[in-house]
């Protein structure tokens, strides 16, 4: 069944950021298996990329913001979402960046589908982690007050890194009895919807091979 555009209009849309292996691995021992700095500045340069006088914001788990080296917390230039059952956990904040703490996934999406998000208008709203968030924002049916209808996939080719503890959802299988499906957008609508020049084909940095992908799923 596809999505009646009438019934979603005006909800709030999300977008996954992931790198992940060809059998969907994004993490071992609560790090990344791989180093590579080209991938991280595309990451950042995504994520922070927004009009004048708007903002995006990062949402993700406890654990994805503890993976982030102190001196980067909170991520700039962006508002930072962490979500975690611990309701007296402390975030760092800077001046220029806004962070807040929510305890489940709904009560982070009421702030973002509100104006309570910074001193700036919301733009665009990215997923970064960790494997439970992007379970369970893929899982919000269309009925929902917000839902992804974009990923955009950093796909390890090589190695395999079958040391990988962690793993997203395999999004190309699941849903496909529901008729959500996904399809592989062009190079050129990517490049048009991040807004800058995103290397095509497959990349090698530091010994990985890796492709920079954008799939979207529409009513």
């Amino acid at each position: 069944m596809r999505w009646p555009w009438a019934e979603i209009r005006g909800r709030l849309r999300l977008t996954i950021i992931v790198a992940a292996t060809k059998s969907n691995g994004i993490g071992h021992n609560a790090g990344l298996p791989w180093r590579l700095p080209k991938e991280m500045k595309y990451f950042a340069q995504v994520t922070m990329t927004a009009p004048e006088g708007k903002v995006n914001a990062v949402a993700m788990g406890r654990n994805t913001w503890e993976s982030i080296p102190e001196k980067y917390r909170p991520l700039r230039r962006r508002v930072n979402i962490v979500t975690s059952r611990n309701t007296n956990y402390a975030l760092e904040s800077s001046a220029d960046t806004s962070s807040y703490l929510h305890t489940s996934l709904a009560s982070a999406l009421e702030r973002l589908n509100s104006s309570d998000v910074g001193n700036k208008s919301l733009h665009r709203v990215f997923i970064i982690g960790g494997a439970s968030l992007y379970s369970e924002t893929l899982a919000l049916p269309a009925s929902s007050s917000a839902f992804v209808d974009r990923i955009l996939l950093t796909r390890i080719m090589s190695p395999d890194f079958k040391e990988c503890d962690v793993f997203m959802p395999d999004f190309l299988k699941d849903g496909v009895d529901e008729g959500r499906r996904w399809d592989r957008a062009s190079h050129g609508d990517f490049e048009e919807w991040v807004g800058f020049k995103v290397p095509e084909g497959v990349q090698e940095e530091n010994g990985v091979q890796y492709e920079f992908q954008m799939w979207t799923r529409y009513p």
